[in-house]
Protein backbone atom coordinates (compact mmCIF):
# COMPACT_ATOMS: atom_id res chain seq x y z
CA UNK A 1 0.00 0.00 0.00
CA UNK A 2 1.68 3.12 -0.72
CA UNK A 3 1.33 5.96 1.25
CA UNK A 4 1.19 9.36 -0.07
CA UNK A 5 3.32 12.73 1.48
CA UNK A 6 1.09 15.68 2.71
CA UNK A 7 4.13 17.52 3.15
CA UNK A 8 4.40 21.03 1.43
CA UNK A 9 6.65 21.33 -1.62
CA UNK A 10 9.80 23.66 -0.25
CA UNK A 11 9.69 27.06 -1.17
CA UNK A 12 12.71 28.60 -2.90
CA UNK A 13 14.80 31.00 -0.91
CA UNK A 14 14.58 34.80 -2.03
CA UNK A 15 17.10 35.62 -4.33
CA UNK A 16 19.99 37.94 -3.27
CA UNK A 17 19.67 41.47 -4.27
CA UNK A 18 22.67 41.51 -6.84
CA UNK A 19 22.36 45.33 -7.11
CA UNK A 20 22.24 46.68 -3.25
CA UNK A 21 20.83 50.77 -2.60
CA UNK A 22 24.40 51.91 -1.87
CA UNK A 23 25.58 50.23 -4.67
CA UNK A 24 22.64 51.59 -6.96
CA UNK A 25 23.37 54.95 -5.45
CA UNK A 26 26.98 54.62 -6.45
CA UNK A 27 26.51 54.30 -10.28
CA UNK A 28 24.16 56.80 -10.17
CA UNK A 29 27.11 58.65 -8.80
CA UNK A 30 29.34 57.39 -11.22
CA UNK A 31 27.39 58.51 -14.28
CA UNK A 32 26.33 61.93 -13.12
CA UNK A 33 30.36 63.27 -12.57
CA UNK A 34 30.78 64.15 -15.99
CA UNK A 35 27.72 66.57 -15.54
CA UNK A 36 29.27 68.14 -12.59
CA UNK A 37 32.36 68.80 -14.34
CA UNK A 38 30.77 70.44 -17.29
CA UNK A 39 28.51 72.40 -14.94
CA UNK A 40 31.77 73.54 -13.03
CA UNK A 41 32.69 76.76 -14.67
CA UNK A 42 28.78 78.05 -14.85
CA UNK A 43 28.54 77.48 -11.09
CA UNK A 44 31.24 79.23 -10.33
CA UNK A 45 30.31 81.79 -12.53
CA UNK A 46 26.94 81.88 -11.05
CA UNK A 47 28.66 82.10 -7.05
CA UNK A 48 31.21 84.51 -8.01
CA UNK A 49 29.58 86.79 -10.30
CA UNK A 50 26.18 87.06 -9.06
CA UNK A 51 24.85 85.52 -5.52
CA UNK A 52 28.20 86.91 -4.16
CA UNK A 53 27.62 90.57 -5.69
CA UNK A 54 24.03 89.83 -4.85
CA UNK A 55 24.61 89.29 -0.84
CA UNK A 56 27.84 92.27 -1.26
CA UNK A 57 24.58 94.42 -2.86
CA UNK A 58 21.93 93.42 0.09
CA UNK A 59 24.35 94.11 3.10
CA UNK A 60 25.12 97.22 1.52
CA UNK A 61 21.87 98.31 1.11
CA UNK A 62 21.82 98.73 4.86
CA UNK A 63 24.40 100.79 5.08
CA UNK A 64 26.07 104.38 4.25
CA UNK A 65 28.71 103.84 1.99
CA UNK A 66 30.58 106.21 -0.53
CA UNK A 67 32.98 104.10 -2.33
CA UNK A 68 35.86 105.63 -0.23
CA UNK A 69 34.59 104.93 2.86
CA UNK A 70 34.41 101.93 4.65
CA UNK A 71 30.59 100.90 5.27
CA UNK A 72 28.71 101.86 8.27
CA UNK A 73 25.34 100.23 9.00
CA UNK A 74 22.08 102.64 9.43
CA UNK A 75 19.86 99.91 9.42
CA UNK A 76 16.39 100.59 7.23
CA UNK A 77 16.96 104.56 6.58
CA UNK A 78 18.03 104.04 3.45
CA UNK A 79 14.26 102.66 2.64
CA UNK A 80 12.81 105.37 4.76
CA UNK A 81 14.46 107.98 3.48
CA UNK A 82 13.40 106.36 -0.19
CA UNK A 83 9.84 105.96 0.37
CA UNK A 84 8.78 108.62 2.63
CA UNK A 85 11.56 111.25 2.15
CA UNK A 86 12.13 111.29 -1.55
CA UNK A 87 10.23 113.10 -4.14
CA UNK A 88 12.61 112.52 -6.96
CA UNK A 89 12.20 109.25 -6.12
CA UNK A 90 9.07 108.27 -6.79
CA UNK A 91 8.68 111.13 -9.58
CA UNK A 92 11.29 108.11 -11.15
CA UNK A 93 9.10 105.69 -10.59
CA UNK A 94 6.12 107.47 -12.19
CA UNK A 95 8.51 108.07 -15.15
CA UNK A 96 9.34 104.73 -15.36
CA UNK A 97 5.35 103.27 -15.11
CA UNK A 98 4.63 106.01 -18.02
CA UNK A 99 6.93 104.51 -19.93
CA UNK A 100 6.33 100.53 -19.66
CA UNK A 101 2.44 101.31 -19.77
CA UNK A 102 3.11 102.74 -23.21
CA UNK A 103 6.20 101.52 -24.38
CA UNK A 104 5.40 97.72 -24.09
CA UNK A 105 1.99 97.91 -25.83
CA UNK A 106 3.13 99.32 -28.67
CA UNK A 107 5.95 97.67 -29.11
CA UNK A 108 4.51 94.50 -29.06
CA UNK A 109 1.43 95.52 -31.28
CA UNK A 110 3.38 96.72 -33.97
CA UNK A 111 5.87 93.52 -33.87
CA UNK A 112 2.49 91.49 -33.92
CA UNK A 113 1.24 93.63 -36.88
CA UNK A 114 4.31 92.76 -38.92
CA UNK A 115 4.40 89.51 -38.30
CA UNK A 116 1.16 89.10 -39.34
CA UNK A 117 2.28 90.91 -42.71
CA UNK A 118 5.33 88.87 -43.18
CA UNK A 119 3.28 85.85 -42.40
CA UNK A 120 1.32 86.09 -45.81
CA UNK A 121 4.34 87.24 -47.83
CA UNK A 122 5.36 84.70 -50.28
CA UNK A 123 8.92 86.46 -51.54
CA UNK A 124 11.11 88.66 -49.75
CA UNK A 125 10.31 87.33 -46.36
CA UNK A 126 14.03 86.59 -45.11
CA UNK A 127 14.80 90.17 -46.07
CA UNK A 128 11.97 91.76 -44.36
CA UNK A 129 12.54 89.50 -41.54
CA UNK A 130 16.29 90.78 -41.27
CA UNK A 131 15.95 94.05 -42.14
CA UNK A 132 13.20 94.93 -39.31
CA UNK A 133 15.36 92.69 -37.19
CA UNK A 134 18.28 95.12 -37.07
CA UNK A 135 17.17 97.89 -34.86
CA UNK A 136 16.52 95.44 -32.13
CA UNK A 137 20.38 94.61 -32.64
CA UNK A 138 21.79 98.53 -32.90
CA UNK A 139 19.05 100.31 -30.94
CA UNK A 140 20.60 99.65 -27.09
CA UNK A 141 24.06 101.07 -28.73
CA UNK A 142 25.16 104.57 -27.65
CA UNK A 143 25.94 105.74 -31.04
CA UNK A 144 21.97 105.01 -31.91
CA UNK A 145 20.93 107.09 -28.99
CA UNK A 146 22.81 110.35 -30.01
CA UNK A 147 21.31 109.96 -33.56
CA UNK A 148 18.18 109.47 -31.73
CA UNK A 149 18.74 112.61 -30.09
CA UNK A 150 19.92 114.49 -32.80
CA UNK A 151 16.92 113.53 -35.05
CA UNK A 152 14.43 115.39 -32.43
CA UNK A 153 16.66 117.98 -30.46
CA UNK A 154 15.36 121.51 -31.41
CA UNK A 155 16.23 122.26 -35.29
CA UNK A 156 16.32 118.32 -35.58
CA UNK A 157 15.24 116.46 -38.41
CA UNK A 158 11.71 115.81 -36.59
CA UNK A 159 10.94 119.06 -35.86
CA UNK A 160 11.55 120.56 -39.44
CA UNK A 161 9.27 117.56 -40.73
CA UNK A 162 6.53 118.61 -38.00
CA UNK A 163 6.85 122.46 -38.66
CA UNK A 164 6.23 121.72 -42.63
CA UNK A 165 3.07 120.09 -41.96
CA UNK A 166 2.15 123.15 -39.33
CA UNK A 167 2.48 121.35 -36.47
CA UNK A 168 5.25 123.76 -34.34
CA UNK A 169 6.31 121.30 -31.27
CA UNK A 170 9.87 122.79 -31.49
CA UNK A 171 12.63 119.73 -29.81
CA UNK A 172 11.09 117.04 -28.34
CA UNK A 173 14.46 116.87 -26.47
CA UNK A 174 14.01 120.18 -24.36
CA UNK A 175 9.98 119.80 -24.06
CA UNK A 176 8.99 118.28 -20.64
CA UNK A 177 5.94 117.00 -21.63
CA UNK A 178 7.78 114.79 -25.13
CA UNK A 179 11.41 114.14 -24.03
CA UNK A 180 10.09 110.66 -22.38
CA UNK A 181 8.32 110.16 -25.62
CA UNK A 182 11.63 110.33 -27.57
CA UNK A 183 12.71 107.12 -25.28
CA UNK A 184 9.47 105.79 -26.15
CA UNK A 185 10.17 105.44 -29.99
CA UNK A 186 13.16 104.71 -30.06
CA UNK A 187 12.01 101.36 -27.93
CA UNK A 188 9.13 100.79 -30.53
CA UNK A 189 11.45 100.87 -33.09
CA UNK A 190 13.46 98.15 -31.70
CA UNK A 191 10.26 95.99 -32.55
CA UNK A 192 11.98 93.35 -34.32
CA UNK A 193 13.17 90.77 -31.51
CA UNK A 194 9.30 89.88 -30.21
CA UNK A 195 8.75 89.83 -33.91
CA UNK A 196 10.70 86.82 -34.70
CA UNK A 197 9.62 85.43 -32.12
CA UNK A 198 5.33 85.60 -33.13
CA UNK A 199 6.50 85.29 -36.67
CA UNK A 200 7.82 81.32 -35.61
CA UNK A 201 4.84 81.34 -33.26
CA UNK A 202 2.47 82.19 -36.44
CA UNK A 203 4.03 79.38 -38.11
CA UNK A 204 3.14 76.83 -35.98
CA UNK A 205 -0.47 77.75 -35.45
CA UNK A 206 -2.44 75.06 -37.75
CA UNK A 207 -4.13 76.44 -41.81
CA UNK A 208 -6.90 73.74 -40.84
CA UNK A 209 -8.05 76.06 -38.02
CA UNK A 210 -8.43 79.17 -40.49
CA UNK A 211 -10.21 76.83 -42.91
CA UNK A 212 -12.81 75.60 -40.27
CA UNK A 213 -13.16 79.50 -39.38
CA UNK A 214 -13.87 80.63 -42.60
CA UNK A 215 -16.38 77.32 -43.43
CA UNK A 216 -17.90 79.05 -40.42
CA UNK A 217 -18.37 82.41 -41.86
CA UNK A 218 -15.73 84.42 -40.02
CA UNK A 219 -13.60 86.72 -41.76
CA UNK A 220 -10.23 88.00 -41.45
CA UNK A 221 -10.55 89.94 -38.22
CA UNK A 222 -13.06 87.47 -36.73
CA UNK A 223 -10.11 84.66 -37.07
CA UNK A 224 -7.44 86.44 -35.90
CA UNK A 225 -9.59 87.48 -32.52
CA UNK A 226 -10.77 83.58 -32.28
CA UNK A 227 -8.12 81.74 -33.88
CA UNK A 228 -4.92 83.81 -34.15
CA UNK A 229 -4.65 85.49 -30.65
CA UNK A 230 -5.58 82.32 -28.62
CA UNK A 231 -3.37 80.03 -30.53
CA UNK A 232 -0.96 82.60 -29.87
CA UNK A 233 -1.09 83.56 -26.46
CA UNK A 234 1.67 81.67 -24.84
CA UNK A 235 3.51 83.76 -26.85
CA UNK A 236 2.41 86.73 -26.40
CA UNK A 237 2.61 86.42 -22.40
CA UNK A 238 6.32 85.08 -23.12
CA UNK A 239 6.86 88.33 -25.52
CA UNK A 240 4.74 90.98 -22.65
CA UNK A 241 7.05 89.26 -19.45
CA UNK A 242 10.17 89.78 -21.35
CA UNK A 243 9.67 93.45 -22.21
CA UNK A 244 8.29 94.43 -19.06
CA UNK A 245 11.25 93.21 -17.09
CA UNK A 246 13.69 95.05 -19.86
CA UNK A 247 11.63 98.48 -19.62
CA UNK A 248 12.08 98.90 -16.21
CA UNK A 249 15.77 98.26 -16.84
CA UNK A 250 15.73 100.77 -19.64
CA UNK A 251 19.00 103.34 -18.78
CA UNK A 252 21.18 103.81 -22.00
CA UNK A 253 18.87 105.84 -23.87
CA UNK A 254 17.41 107.99 -21.08
CA UNK A 255 21.06 108.80 -20.03
CA UNK A 256 21.91 109.55 -23.32
CA UNK A 257 18.92 111.53 -24.91
CA UNK A 258 18.70 113.80 -21.40
CA UNK A 259 22.58 114.25 -21.18
CA UNK A 260 22.79 112.05 -18.22
CA UNK A 261 20.61 114.34 -16.18
CA UNK A 262 17.26 112.88 -16.67
CA UNK A 263 16.00 117.16 -18.02
CA UNK A 264 14.46 118.48 -18.67
CA UNK A 265 12.39 118.78 -15.25
CA UNK A 266 13.07 114.81 -14.80
CA UNK A 267 10.87 114.42 -17.23
CA UNK A 268 13.23 111.52 -18.43
CA UNK A 269 14.59 110.69 -15.29
CA UNK A 270 14.06 107.25 -14.96
CA UNK A 271 14.49 104.35 -11.95
CA UNK A 272 17.67 103.29 -13.19
CA UNK A 273 19.08 106.64 -13.94
CA UNK A 274 17.53 108.12 -11.14
CA UNK A 275 20.00 104.78 -9.51
CA UNK A 276 23.11 106.09 -10.92
CA UNK A 277 22.79 109.47 -10.13
CA UNK A 278 22.43 108.55 -6.14
CA UNK A 279 25.33 105.68 -6.31
CA UNK A 280 28.08 106.99 -8.56
CA UNK A 281 27.26 110.68 -9.14
CA UNK A 282 26.26 111.56 -5.05
CA UNK A 283 28.41 108.62 -4.14
CA UNK A 284 25.25 107.44 -2.68
CA UNK A 285 26.22 103.73 -3.11
CA UNK A 286 24.25 102.05 0.19
CA UNK A 287 20.98 104.26 -1.11
CA UNK A 288 21.48 102.77 -4.83
CA UNK A 289 21.34 99.54 -3.36
CA UNK A 290 18.55 99.64 -1.46
CA UNK A 291 17.05 101.24 -4.48
CA UNK A 292 18.22 98.47 -6.52
CA UNK A 293 16.69 95.80 -4.75
CA UNK A 294 13.61 97.69 -4.34
CA UNK A 295 13.41 97.37 -7.94
CA UNK A 296 14.39 93.91 -7.70
CA UNK A 297 11.02 93.35 -5.65
CA UNK A 298 8.82 95.23 -8.04
CA UNK A 299 9.54 93.07 -10.92
CA UNK A 300 9.24 89.49 -8.81
CA UNK A 301 5.89 91.01 -7.94
CA UNK A 302 4.51 91.78 -11.01
CA UNK A 303 6.19 88.92 -12.82
CA UNK A 304 4.44 86.74 -10.05
CA UNK A 305 0.63 88.91 -10.84
CA UNK A 306 1.16 87.90 -14.42
CA UNK A 307 1.80 84.40 -14.39
CA UNK A 308 -1.02 84.30 -11.58
CA UNK A 309 -3.26 86.27 -14.04
CA UNK A 310 -2.20 84.36 -16.95
CA UNK A 311 -4.19 80.90 -16.27
CA UNK A 312 -7.30 83.15 -17.35
CA UNK A 313 -6.20 84.31 -20.95
CA UNK A 314 -3.32 82.00 -21.87
CA UNK A 315 -4.43 78.86 -23.86
CA UNK A 316 -2.14 76.24 -24.32
CA UNK A 317 -3.05 73.77 -27.55
CA UNK A 318 -2.01 70.56 -25.03
CA UNK A 319 -4.32 71.67 -21.97
CA UNK A 320 -7.51 70.95 -24.77
CA UNK A 321 -9.93 68.50 -22.88
CA UNK A 322 -8.63 68.21 -19.80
Amino acid sequence: MSTVSTRAPARPAPATDRNPPSRRRRQVRERQWPAYVFLTPWMIGALVLTLVPMAVSLYLSFTDYNLFDPPHWVGLRNYTEMLTDDPRYWRSVGTTMLYVVVAVPLKLGLALAVATLLKNLDRGRAFYRSAFYAPSLLGASMSIALVWRALFNDGGTVSGILDSVGIHAGGWVGNPDLAAYVVVLLTVWQFGAPMVIFLAGLQQISPDLYEAAALDGAGRWRQFVSVTVPMLSPVVFFNLVLEIINSFQVFTPAFVISGGKGGPADSTMFYTLYLYERGFTASHMGYAAAMAWMLLIAIAAITLILFRTSRSWVFYADEEGR
